[in-house]
């Protein structure tokens, strides 16, 4: 009998573990919270979680890991994650040092991307973009339901992209962890969207104090959600240039806001060379818990 695939997401504030059947039913799902700048117990919590799934399932089981950022092909080092701790390190060899075993391990975008086409939102679907929209901004390629993952491991690295067709007030962007200014992820992630507004409006407010206000009509919060669907499909009709996808599908925080699905296909086509487009944008069937059941799926 084959073993039940285990996933664990690997974010910046918790580590989310799943045991999942052959056919994608949950068996056991956990989370914790993520050690805060501590490499070393953050190894410890990933074995302790594994463990205890499968002291739980009395078997041993596959273990597929999704995280902020990719492995460097030529050093096994990970780069580009705005989970910071994380960079320079290892992180496939400590994990399989720690967990004694063969481990896969993916972006979180990928694994966003691989959890839908197989079998959630854009399960019929064969070329797939999945763009996460939460604290950082990140993308995702499955062509035939496997994960594009390039040559140096960055494909759909969109959020590092800079915003396409900058108004001048937009130039040069606000500064990016990764060293450069005006990235699409300086302007979509949710903590980026909070502090434009309270830069426009004088006003402090969460995503989703913004987002209630808009449907109370607040006129800041909804031309604050107006710039942010124009540039949101300023950014995904780069995508559909480049890469023509069947779906796109959004996960992240942002992606639970409805009108984003009613606004933005509007925006893309305003942007994309091609008009009218075809091409589905839908949210995660899987929601916050997509790249977890993702990381599962790298042993498909």
């Amino acid at each position: 009998m084959l073993p039940p695939r285990i996933g664990i997401d690997l974010g910046g504030t918790k580590i989310e573990i799943v045991a999942l059947d052959r056919e994608g039913t949950v068996l056991i799902r956990r989370r914790v919270a993520t050690p805060a700048g501590d490499y070393a117990a953050t190894l410890r919590s990933i074995a302790s979680l594994v463990s205890g799934v499968e002291a739980e399932l009395g078997r041993c089981c596959t273990v597929g890991v999704g995280t902020p950022g990719a492995l460097d092909p030529s050093s096994g080092l990970l780069r580009n994650s705005n989970s910071t701790v994380l960079n320079g390190k290892p992180l496939a060899r400590d994990l399989e040092n720690a967990l004694g075993r063969e481990i896969r391990i993916a972006n979180d975008a990928n694994c966003l991307a691989l959890s839908e086409a197989i079998d959630g939102a854009a399960q019929d679907a064969h070329v797939v973009f999945a763009a996460i929209l939460g604290t950082g901004v990140g993308g995702g390629v499955t062509v035939g339901k496997r994960v594009i993952s390039g040559r140096n491991n960055i494909a759909g690295e969109w959020g590092h992209n800079p915003l396409p067709w900058p108004a001048p007030n937009e130039l040069p962007g606000p500064p990016c962890y990764c060293g450069k200014h005006g990235c699409i992820e300086t302007f979509l992630c949710g903590p980026a969207f909070a502090a434009e507004f309270a830069r426009a409006t004088g006003r402090t407010l969460s995503v989703p104090e913004i987002c209630s206000a808009a449907q109370a009509d607040d006129a800041q919060a909804l031309a604050a959600l107006s710039r942010y669907e124009d540039r949101l499909g300023r950014a995904l009709a780069a995508v559909i240039n480049l890469l023509d996808p069947d779906a796109i599908v959004l996960g992240g925080g942002l992606s639970n806001v409805a009108r984003l699905y009613a606004n933005v296909p509007a925006s893309m086509e305003r942007y994309a060379i091609c008009r009218p487009i075809s091409i589905e944008l839908l949210p995660a069937r899987w929601g916050d818990s997509s790249g977890v059941r993702g990381a599962a799926w790298l042993y498909s």
